[in-house]
Parts: C-alpha cells; sequence; structure tokens
C-alpha cells in the first residue's frame, strides 16, 4: 500500500449556456442539480425530453430525493436529476449532489455531463457543488483486498453553465490526500513513512520543507511535544515545517504567511491512562488534523493562491511503553511555560502546544490549527459540523459564515479567560486539563491559548466532524475530510485576509 494516493482525475471541461442536441450526444449520463420548482422548466430546455416531464409529473419527487429517467435523443441517454429545496444553502445542495453522484456510480458511465443551472447570481456555485460531489465519489480509497470491487472512473466530465472546474478540482484534491491519509492503517502511515510522503509532496510542488526531529526538538525546548513521543519505540516523531512561496511579478511585496496547524498523532493509545478496545479503533485516524492542514496547503498550491502559507504538523504517536510519560509529570514547553500533566490521553493538547509556540515565533499573519482535539466537542455539536475557537470575538461571524458557504459547517464556540482559573496549578504554570473532562474542549482551547502570541489572531477548529458514520454532506464514507473545504473558502475571503493583516484589537 503506497502512502500517497495515486489519482489521475478524468478530463473536466466547461461549456457555456444550456446542453444541446450535439453535446447530449457525446454523453453516456446526464447529472442536473435543479430546485423542485425549476424542474419541469429545466427540463423543457432539454431535447427530447417528453417521457422525463412525464415521469416527474407522476412522481412529483420532492426536495432532496433523486429521480432517474431518460431523454429520448438518437440514443437513449439516462438522466438524474437531484432536487433541491428553493433555498437550499451550500451543505443541503452537497448532501443532494452526494446522492445523484452514488446514484450515477452504480451505472459507471464514462463520458459524465453535468448541468446545474443558474436559477439567480447567488446560485452560481451549484454546478461546482455537483463537481465535487462527483469528484469525491471517483476518488481511489486505500484497499487491501485481494478481490476488489468495480469502481468508477469516468473518462471525461464536462460541466455546462457557470463553474470554476480549476478551482474545485484544487479543493477536491486535496481533500481527497486528507481523507486518504486518514483512512491508512497505523503500521502503514507512521510518522517515518509520513515524512517520507511529505519530503516527496514538497519536491511535487515545490515547497520549502524543514524536518525538527526528536534531537532538533529539544534542541528547541520542545518538552511538552517530547513528552508524548518518549512513549514509542520508534522515536521517530517530528514537526515538519512546509512552506508554499506564490510566484509574484515585479516588487510587489510578500505578506506575512498565515500558519496551518496540524494535529498528526498517527496513532493514540491514550498512554498509560489506555483507552479502551471501542475508543481505540479509530485512533489510526487521530493525525486527521494534519492531513487537513496539508490537504489545505494543497488545495491553495494548486488553486495558485495569491498569499505566502506555512503548514506545521505535528508527527509522532502516543504509545504506552516504560518510557511513557505520566501522570503529575511536570514538563516545560518551547516558550517556556510548565506543564502540569493530568491526563496522558489528552496527548494532542500538548503536542499542539509546542508546535503552537514554535510557530509563533515566525510571527504569521494567523495561525489556524486543526485537530481531532476532544469527545467533548462531539458532545457538544456532534459530528455533523465542528467547533471554532478565536482570540479575535470579532472573527465569530467570519468563519461561521465560512462554513456556511462552504458546505462545512463550524459553529463559534466561547473560550472565556475565567476558566484559566480552573487550569491553575499548584506546581506549575499551568494544568495540562481537569481530571473529570467536564467541557473540555473549552479548557484544551484555553489551555493552547497560553502557547499562542496573543498578537497574532488564532483559529482553532475542533475536528468533531472528521469521522461521521454514513458520510456527511457529499462525502459518501466515514471520513469526511471536513476542514479543507472550509479553510479554503476562508482564506479566499478578502475581508478575511484583510482583518487579519490589519492586526485588529483583541478585544
Amino acid at each position: 500500500m503506497k502512502t500517497l494516493p495515486v489519482y489521475n482525475p478524468p478530463k473536466v471541461t466547461n461549456v457555456k449556456g444550456a446542453p444541446s442536441a450535439t453535446w447530449l450526444k457525446g454523453l453516456d449520463r446526464l447529472l442536473l442539480l435543479v430546485p423542485a420548482a425549476d424542474v419541469p422548466a429545466r427540463l423543457k430546455q432539454l431535447p427530447a425530453s417528453t417521457a422525463a416531464l412525464r415521469e416527474f409529473s407522476r412522481l412529483k419527487p420532492g426536495p432532496g430525493a433523486v429521480f432517474s429517467s431518460t431523454l429520448s435523443t438518437p440514443q437513449t441517454l439516462g438522466v438524474i436529476i437531484g432536487v433541491l429545496a428553493p433555498n437550499a444553502d451550500a451543505f443541503q445542495a452537497l448532501t443532494v449532489a452526494g446522492r445523484v453522484a452514488r446514484e450515477a456510480a452504480r451505472h459507471r458511465p464514462e463520458r459524465v455531463g453535468l448541468w446545474a443551472p443558474l436559477h439567480s447570481p447567488a446560485t452560481s456555485e451549484r454546478a461546482d457543488w455537483l463537481l465535487a460531489a462527483v469528484l469525491a465519489e471517483i476518488e481511489p480509497k486505500p484497499q487491501h483486498k485481494r478481490v476488489r470491487g468495480p469502481t468508477w472512473q469516468p473518462q471525461r466530465l464536462t460541466v455546462a453553465g457557470h463553474a470554476q472546474p480549476a478551482q474545485t478540482l484544487a479543493v477536491e484534491s486535496g481533500a481527497h490526500l486528507a481523507r486518504w491519509l486518514t483512512q491508512l492503517p497505523p503500521n502503514i502511515l507512521t510518522p517515518t513513512t509520513y515524512r517520507r510522503a511529505l519530503s516527496t509532496l514538497a519536491k511535487q510542488h515545490g515547497w520549502g520543507i524543514q524536518i525538527y526531529d526528536e534531537r532538533a526538538l529539544k534542541k528547541q525546548g520542545a518538552g511538552a511535544f517530547l513528552a508524548v513521543s518518549q512513549g514509542s519505540a520508534r522515536r521517530d516523531a517530528a514537526l515538519v515545517h512546509l512552506s508554499y512561496r506564490p510566484r509574484r511579478t515585479g516588487a510587489t511585496p510578500s505578506r506575512a504567511p498565515i500558519a496551518l496547524v496540524g494535529k498528526g498523532l498517527c496513532f493514540d493509545t491514550g498512554g498509560l491512562n489506555i483507552k479502551s478496545a471501542k475508543s481505540m479503533l479509530s485512533m489510526h485516524g487521530d493525525m486527521g488534523g494534519s492531513a487537513v492542514a496539508l490537504g489545505t496547503l494543497l488545495a491553495l498550491t494548486q488553486a495558485k493562491h495569491p498569499e505566502p502559507v506555512d503548514a506545521w504538523l505535528a508527527l509522532a504517536e502516543n504509545r504506552v511503553g516504560p518510557d511513557a510519560y505520566t501522570q503529575q509529570d511536570v514538563v516545560t514547553a518551547a516558550n517556556g511555560t510548565s506543564i502540569q500533566v493530568v491526563h496522558t490521553d489528552a496527548e494532542g493538547r500538548m503536542v499542539l502546544a509546542d508546535t503552537l509556540a514554535i510557530a509563533s515565533r515566525t510571527k504569521p499573519a494567523c495561525i489556524l490549527d486543526f485537530a481531532t482535539l476532544t469527545g467533548a466537542c462531539v458532545v457538544a455539536l456532534g459530528d455533523r459540523l465542528s467547533g471554532v475557537f478565536t482570540n479575535r470575538p470579532a472573527l465569530r461571524d467570519t468563519l461561521e459564515a465560512a462554513g456556511h458557504a462552504s458546505g462545512e459547517r463550524v459553529w463559534a464556540l466561547p473560550m472565556p479567560e475565567d476558566f484559566d482559573e480552573d487550569l491553575q496549578s499548584p506546581i506549575a504554570d499551568v494544568m495540562q486539563c481537569l481530571i473529570d473532562g467536564k467541557a473540555d474542549h473549552i479548557y484544551a482551547t484555553r489551555f493552547l491559548s497560553h502557547f499562542v502570541n496573543p498578537d497574532i489572531p488564532w483559529i482553532h477548529v475542533d475536528l468533531s466532524a472528521a469521522e461521521r458514520s454514513g458520510g456527511l454532506a457529499h462525502i459518501g464514507h466515514a471520513v469526511t475530510g471536513f476542514g479543507v473545504r472550509f479553510a479554503t473558502t476562508l482564506l479566499a475571503d478578502p475581508q478575511f485576509t484583510q482583518r487579519i493583516h490589519q492586526r485588529p484589537a483583541r478585544r
């Protein structure tokens, strides 16, 4: 099994206007995404649609339904229609688009047309949502079976009407990488193999790369990170710094980079406070935050993002062994803050503490971190959306708006300073966590805030929607890759970019 996916997406082209008879002749299947009230009018725009109109009138499929029929063109052409609610948002539209894509996958057409006609300028993203759903459906997944089931690999996708295929391809490429890595077994994706994969990607995409192994981390004073990694017999933990710098013409000065930070625990046993078998079963996915940060970097690179971006990936394992860290240890992080260890299964905030402190030294324009950090956030919000925190309250509406626009919904949660009173330690600067776990998503964020320079705008994403049985939005399986669409949408928002570079007041 390869650590990185081998995937050549199909050729994607964009044609203007409604599908013509000539264009339809070259298709094996036509996929549509249309509000319920508009379906009859849109079908009338297609040649030889009498049978489809009659079938739609008979069945009267409501919002959320997927309706299949045919067009009587010179050859019979199958049509699959996703029916939207009148004011469907991105999440709702992606959900229906995913159903359309999964229905299309049953037929495995090679030449596919996509049409999501506009009702107004506000609905211009429909075609891109449909394209994203198809790309997610056909992406390869890690597979270890000797006998594999059939897969759908179309040769060509043609999008009719308004669309931005290049941007959608970039985002879905990054999200696919995040999902692929998160699904790899823990004996295949280790800190060692992860580092090799990152070196390969850096060479392919022209990224700068710097690897801080355990020896280098010790020189950085990263005692919290090393406390977690010391239980692993491999001793291959590392902090990997990747950097993307856009090509610039003329003498335009480059601004400070955005710093993406990701928790990369390739396996988490819980340490000496060991997890139960049920809780440990999916802990090969505890590196999901690093995969999202990496996938976002890839998406931004392929989309030729105009601003510099760094990624800081904290790669380690939390293992049980004679050298594993334990409760009541006191360690000192890279910024000099001493930490009283309370629970060895709160390892994610330990590796993030040093990663945030080291990233802060580079004075980025903003830090955006991703982590499958707390079960408390899943309890608070469920697994259909993720929690976000920020040290800039004025950004909360912007963050939620990016979640709404991307279809990866987030909810801005509070992080009041008085929670720090409960993290006061009698023997160190701060306690790692509380032993009873109440409101742990808030306490974890307050703990992390001790390691971020307060002059830097900081956003923490607790990925409660990283995994969901049955999938989420246009993703039809449990590992969602949640975060890449949200982050790329946020970083493409000029208002967000302007606000972080203005260094707004913290209050």
